[in-house]
C-alpha cells in the first residue's frame, strides 16, 4: 500500500501532465470537498423561528398534535 507520501508526490506528477480536461475534474473534486466543508450550516433565522414556535408552545399561543391528530386532519381534509 502506498504512503501518504508517495499518493500525493504522484498525484503531483500527474497534474503537473495533465491535460485541462483532467484539471477540471480534479478543480471540481477540489470545490466539491470544500463546500462539504461548510455543509452542513444551519442558519441563525433558523434556530430564531424554532426558539419562537417553542415559547409560542410553551406559554399556550400555539397547541402541538400527536401524529394521529395529523393523519386524521390531513385525511379530512382529502374529503
Amino acid at each position: 500500500m502506498e504512503s501518504h507520501l508517495e499518493i500525493r508526490k504522484r498525484i503531483h506528477e500527474f497534474i503537473d501532465i495533465a491535460d485541462e480536461r483532467i484539471l477540471r475534474i480534479i478543480n471540481g473534486i477540489i470545490n466539491a470537498e470544500e463546500q462539504e466543508d461548510d455543509y452542513p450550516t444551519i442558519p441563525d433565522w433558523h434556530y430564531d423561528e424554532i426558539n419562537e414556535r417553542r415559547e409560542k408552545y410553551l406559554s399556550g399561543e400555539s397547541k402541538s398534535y400527536t401524529w394521529e391528530e395529523v393523519k386524521e386532519k390531513a385525511k379530512s381534509a382529502l374529503k
